[in-house]
Parts: C-alpha cells; structure tokens; sequence
C-alpha cells in the first residue's frame, strides 16, 4: 500500500491521526506539507468531528498499539500496521515518492525541542526480530531532511550509523550543524578505531546507543575501544531478551555491562512476558539495578533500603537545586 492518495484541486480537509502521539512520527510531518503544498486545510485528527475530514490518515510505529479507533476508511501506515501476529506483511506501507521529496512540517511539534534526522535507511544485517531490512531494504544513503528550527539536540536515527557507505559526510554535516547529537544506532560489531575518533568529534546530547542482542555475540574487545575513546558513562546498551537467550544469559549480559561502567537497557521481546517484564523493570529502573541483585529484587525488596534510596535521590536532587540558585545568586 502507498500510503498518500491524489485528491482533486479543491481545498480538503485532512485529519492526521497519530497513535503514538508523545513519538514524533516524520512520514506524518511529510504527509503534511505535501496536503499543504496542495493548499489543503491540515490539522491534528479530533474524533469529535471525524466526520468533518475528507481524508483522515492514520499513523502507528508499534504493533503493541491499541488501534480499536481505527475505522476501515482511514489511510493507515507505519510497522505499527504492517506488523500482524509478530510477522511483517511485506512490502508494508510505504511514502509515495511525491511525499517522500517533502520536508518536514515541524509545525506539528511546537513544543518538541529537537530534531530527527536520517542519514541513511535500511541495514547490512537480517536479524530475525527486526523489520528494517526487509521495510527498508539493504542499507543505502539518503539525504537529510530540515532540522526543526526548535532544536537543542539531534536524534540521528539511522539504524547503523557506521554501517552507511558516507558515514563520513554524516559525521562532518553534523559537525557543520554544531548541535548535540543523540546517535540512536552504533553497532559496536563494526566499530574500530576511526569509528571511535570519530564519535570522539561530536557534543553528545545523550548517550551513544550499542545493542548486544545475541548472547552468542563476543563484544568485550569492541566494547573495551568503544571505552577507550568515549567514558562509558556516555554509553546505553541495548539488551534483547526473550527471543533467542536463557535467563542465566540475560543476567551474564547485563552482569557484565555493569563491570565495564556501560548502563544497560533490557528490552523485552514480549511485552507481555511476566519473567521479561520483570527482569526488564529491574535493569531500567537504576536505583534498584546499582542497589539489588536480580534474585533479591525477585524474593522481594527491603523497603527501609528503597526508604534510604529515596532518600539519597531526594538528597541529590535537593544539593543540584541549591548549586543552580548559588549560580543564580553570583
């Protein structure tokens, strides 16, 4: 299905419906300025006066979605639809290529205070659990969009930065923007030490983002240049669980992440999963990740420890407050 349809000359009302509305969603930005460019009235889809619009577009990037408002008449798209029972309907939704020479209409975010960018679409690998390469085909370089004239930071989307043949425009374009970035997919199964000056060169706005989904992946040397050139405070690794490993491997994983300094970040397979959604809750929330074991969180938390946790939070909390009104004050 191509998602954006050709309409006649006369003015249209279309409602753009975003199931995700806190993710800021760019195939619905570029949807946008394309019925704008045509002169049509745009707006947010409001369910009140549904039958008020002429087109109504819906949006979703995840499976998990209530989608229960979608009506058959809607235009629907993103993975959110092109995803049934775990499986990618192929070819999935796509831009037409009238929508995809767009801009993006950041109008739509007037209160998000940064940029997504893409600088190349598509990846080298075939992980079964991912849709990227067959939505998007083998990794290819495309052009960035325009930055959202609110930016503080960028989000650079792509799924394997280093992986893109003209990583090296991208690293100088983004040197050229001097804004900070936040890298959404290194694979540190590429990484070597050209990589690493590299990411040495950019502010980060956040931290760099790795994945270790298969246990059976042998990272320790890449992780150990990853951290020779970035401090690891300044690196999130994703860790996949629940579709190819054991517990006692998610645990290994995560163990030792912790001994090299690098936070991780569990990411469950089935949402669902009582044994995934625990142990993903335990990794993600840092104050109980740095204070228990998984086998003391699962036998039941000591609530004078998490009291003193909270405690300690509020502690810092309240001692960068006072530093920010000395500031003020000199």
């Amino acid at each position: 299905m191509v998602v954006c349809v050709k309409m006649e000359k006369k003015k249209l009302r279309i409602g753009l419906y975003n199931l995700e509305p806190s993710v800021v969603n760019s195939a619905m930005m570029q949807i946008s300025s394309y019925h704008k460019k045509l002169g049509d009235n745009v707006e947010l889809y409001q369910p009140a006066i549904k039958e008020m619009y002429d087109v109504i577009y819906a949006f979703s990037i995840f499976e998990y979605t209530d989608k229960s408002y979608v009506t058959p008449d809607m235009i629907k798209g993103g993975t959110g639809f092109d995803i049934k029972d775990g499986k990618f309907i192929s070819p999935g939704s796509q831009l037409s290529e009238e929508v995809l020479k767009c801009n993006y209409d950041w109008n739509l975010y007037p209160n998000c205070d940064y940029s997504v960018i893409w600088f190349s679409r598509g990846c080298v690998r075939s992980c079964p659990f991912c849709v990227v390469r067959q939505k998007e085909g083998v990794i290819h370089s495309v052009k960035p969009k325009n930055l959202n004239p609110n930016s503080k930071f960028i989000k650079v989307m792509d799924n394997n930065f280093f992986a893109n043949p003209k990583w090296k425009d991208a690293v100088k374009q983004l040197l050229l923007w001097d804004i900070p970035v936040d890298l959404q997919g290194v694979d540190v199964r590429l990484l070597n030490e050209e990589h690493c000056k590299a990411l040495q060169l950019l502010r980060l706005a956040k931290n760099i983002h790795i994945a270790w989904d298969n246990p059976k992946d042998d990272l320790f040397n890449k992780m150990d240049l990853l951290t020779k050139y970035i401090s690891p405070h300044n690196v999130t690794c994703y860790v996949l669980i629940g579709y190819w490993s054991t517990p006692e491997q998610d645990l290994m994983r995560v163990e030792k992440l912790r001994e090299l300094k690098i936070s991780p970040f569990a990411m469950p397979f089935n949402k669902r999963d009582k044994y995934q959604k625990k142990f993903a809750r335990w990794v993600n929330r840092q104050e109980l990740f740095k204070r228990f074991s998984f086998k003391e969180y699962c036998d039941g938390i000591d609530m004078d420890k998490m009291n003193e946790i909270r405690q300690e939070r509020k502690q810092e909390k309240d001692k960068k407050i006072n530093a920010s009104l000395m500031d003020w004050d000199n």
